[in-house]
Parts: structure tokens; C-alpha cells; sequence
């Protein structure tokens, strides 16, 4: 069995590729930088909308963990025809790592994907992931690191928190075992944080104040554009982070103990884990 790993240098799919690699599954990385190494069998240059790189990266894989790259906001157009030629070439069983509550709202892309998904014949496992702690660590890294602030349009909403290692854990689940086809999970936390109980954690374990600063839609914007953020990136964003600030991004469920047999990784832990992202002498000054 070879498993492809689409986005396998990402947040999310680098966890999947190494748990595959350690239990002793054939992984072979989609990437888009010919120079990534990491944790896995084989690399090969992918990408969605250049039909060049598909058969290469299909011949011979039977599962896929499929991620939507940040940037693609048309999936029907960048997307679709890319898995219709990995279903002709037999890929059987993919793995979506989807959005909490994609299945209600057609705004997201993962709505596409997920529909497409239903309809297509194959083996389909949903991992429809809260949010995850970690974009706290990497996309909101620099206010927190430099301006000891975050910064997002979510208002007083309550958040289900959840590790992406977590989430990683569940997808490698479903690529490697039988009996999750046809099946949607939702892994979050324990626990839902408001933004400003998440700065209260961060506070404690940087040993500085670190503030939750509700901004509105205009300026979330004109912050993430600045900031380089692709605008298709910044759209998605701003849905998912309108959602919470209406209070439809705090449910929590079972998932993660239920498939994984231990509890979530709390906010606590990820913050420690993390540290270093948000400590402004570990980052290199230009």
C-alpha cells in the first residue's frame, strides 16, 4: 500500500506523513518544493493545477490524505479535475482534511470538496478539524511575538481549540486502518477557549501580557493582506473566524478519545510546546 501525502511539508500533512512512515507504511510526499526532505519514502513534484505532475504523483497510490492548498479558493476549477485523474488511475480511499461545520456552509471550499467527495465512488473519511491551535504559532505568530497582541475578528466567541497533531493522528487512522469509509469526525479540544482566555495561557507561559484585540472585518483585512496573506487564504479566514464570533465554532466532541484512546492535547501544552514561535530572540532579526 503507498500512500500520497498531499501537503506534506504543511502543518497537518508532515504529522501524517511520519506517523504512516513509523507504522510502517509506504509514503510517498506531494510536494512542491523539489529540495523538501522529511519524513517519508518517496517525494515527487505535485500540484493540483498542473496536470503535468498527476500521473507521476497517482501511479500506484491506493490512498490519498488530500489537503486543500491555502491559496486554491476554486476548487471545482483547481481541484476537481486533479482527483477525477487520481480516481482513473485508481486511487480508492481519500482522507479530506475538511473544516468543523463544512458540511452547513457553502462559503468554505471544503464544501465542494466534501460533496464531490459523496458522489465520487470512493472510499471517503471526512476529518473536519476545529480550529487548530497551532495557527496561533505560525499565522498569528508575528503579533503575538512582536506586539504582544491577537488580533482577529472573532469577537467573544468560544473556540474548540484543537492540535494539529491530534487531527494528524485521526487522518493516519483512516488511511491505515479499514472501517471509516463513509465516515465524518470532527476532532477538537476538551475544552472551547475565548481568544481572551487563549492570551491568559499564552501570558502564563511566556511570562509576559499577551492581549486579544477584537478587530473588525475591514481591519482583519487590511492586517492579513498586509501581513502577505493571500486574499483567497484571507476570505476563508474570515468566514471561519465570523463563525465563532457567532458562537458556531465552540462545539465539542469525542473524537480524538474515542478513536485515539487519550485525551486531547490541551491549550496548555500546545503553548509550552510552542513557545519558541512567539519568544522574539528565537526568531532571526533581518
Amino acid at each position: 500500500m503507498t500512500v500520497l501525502v498531499t501537503g506534506a511539508t504543511g502543518r497537518a500533512g508532515r504529522h501524517v506523513a511520519r506517523m504512516l512512515h513509523d507504522s510502517g507504511h509506504r509514503v510517498r510526499a506531494a510536494v512542491s518544493d523539489r529540495a523538501a526532505t522529511g519524513p517519508w519514502d518517496e517525494k515527487v513534484a505535485f500540484s493540483f493545477t498542473d496536470p503535468g505532475t498527476w500521473d507521476a504523483a497517482f501511479a500506484g497510490v491506493d490512498r490519498m490524505f488530500l489537503m486543500r492548498p491555502p491559496q486554491i479558493g476554486n476548487v471545482r476549477r483547481d481541484m476537481l479535475p486533479a482527483l477525477e485523474r487520481a480516481r482513473q488511475l485508481g486511487v480508492r480511499r481519500m482522507v479530506l482534511l475538511s473544516l468543523q461545520g463544512a458540511e452547513k456552509n457553502p462559503v468554505v471550499p471544503h464544501h465542494a470538496l466534501e460533496k464531490w467527495l459523496r458522489a465520487s465512488g470512493l472510499e471517503w473519511t471526512f476529518v473536519r478539524a476545529a480550529f487548530f491551535m497551532q495557527n496561533l504559532s505560525t499565522t498569528h505568530a508575528a503579533d503575538i511575538r512582536d506586539r504582544d497582541e491577537i488580533v482577529l475578528p472573532a469577537g467573544r466567541g468560544r473556540t474548540a481549540f484543537v492540535d494539529v497533531r491530534d487531527v494528524a493522528a485521526v487522518a493516519a487512522l483512516a488511511l491505515a486502518e479499514e472501517g471509516h469509509a463513509g465516515r465524518a469526525y470532527t476532532p477538537t479540544g476538551s475544552r472551547a477557549l475565548s481568544y481572551a482566555e487563549a492570551a491568559e495561557t499564552l501570558s502564563a507561559e511566556l511570562g509576559r501580557p499577551i492581549r486579544y484585540v477584537t478587530a473588525g472585518p475591514v481591519r482583519y483585512w487590511r492586517s492579513a493582506r498586509r501581513q502577505g496573506m493571500p486574499a483567497a487564504m484571507t476570505m476563508v479566514t474570515l468566514a471561519l473566524y465570523t463563525t465563532c464570533r457567532l458562537g458556531l465554532a465552540a462545539g465539542l466532541t469525542t473524537d480524538v478519545p474515542d478513536l485515539l484512546g487519550r485525551p486531547p492535547i490541551d491549550f496548555a501544552r500546545f503553548a509550552h510546546d510552542e513557545r519558541a514561535a512567539w519568544v522574539p530572540s528565537a526568531v532571526p532579526r533581518s
